[in-house]
């Protein structure tokens, strides 16, 4: 929960909340599960398992350092695109497509287990967004072109 209070008042006093209103509302998603999490010590593992999304931070930061520096050798930029692409994923969409099948299947849809499910369900939705930001940025860059200007990874880097 640190992570995303720290993101999130980095967000807003840097005076980026206008355009970064998605990362705002994933951020107060995130929070507000977390807390829910630790206060009733249920479903902690599930909360260490979203935080695996991390892990492909790693790829999409360099993929935004690359693009932001113009780096002369477009073989690393492509080296890791798939990189990237391989890591979202396995960090990213597969935990998430799993949390959600295991709550769908296994938790009372009442409570905090309704609570916790719409937050997976809102995931969901932003991040196969993201998802196909992504693929339109690096894969199919003619569709890319109608949707200019767009953040792709869902880490608040302005990359398009």
């Amino acid at each position: 929960a640190g992570y995303f209070i720290h993101d999130t008042l980095d967000i807003i006093l840097s005076h980026q909340s206008r355009s970064s209103w998605e990362y705002l509302v994933h951020h107060a998603m995130a929070i507000s599960a977390f807390v829910s999490l630790i206060i009733t010590g249920r479903f902690l593992v599930a909360a260490m398992l979203l935080l695996l999304v991390e892990v492909s931070n790693i790829f999409l930061t360099t993929r935004m350092l690359l693009k932001m520096s113009n780096v002369p050798s477009p073989a690393l930029y492509e080296v890791n695109k798939y990189v990237n692409l391989v890591m979202y994923f396995a960090f990213r969409l597969a935990p998430q497509a799993y949390l959600t099948w295991y709550f769908l299947r296994y938790v009372e849809v009442q409570g905090q287990g309704a609570f916790l499910m719409a937050n997976l369900l809102l995931l969901d939705a932003m991040i196969l967004m993201y998802f196909s930001r992504l693929l339109r940025s690096d894969f199919f860059p003619s569709l890319h072109k109608a949707s200019a200007g767009r953040d792709v990874d869902g880490e608040k880097f302005l990359i398009d």
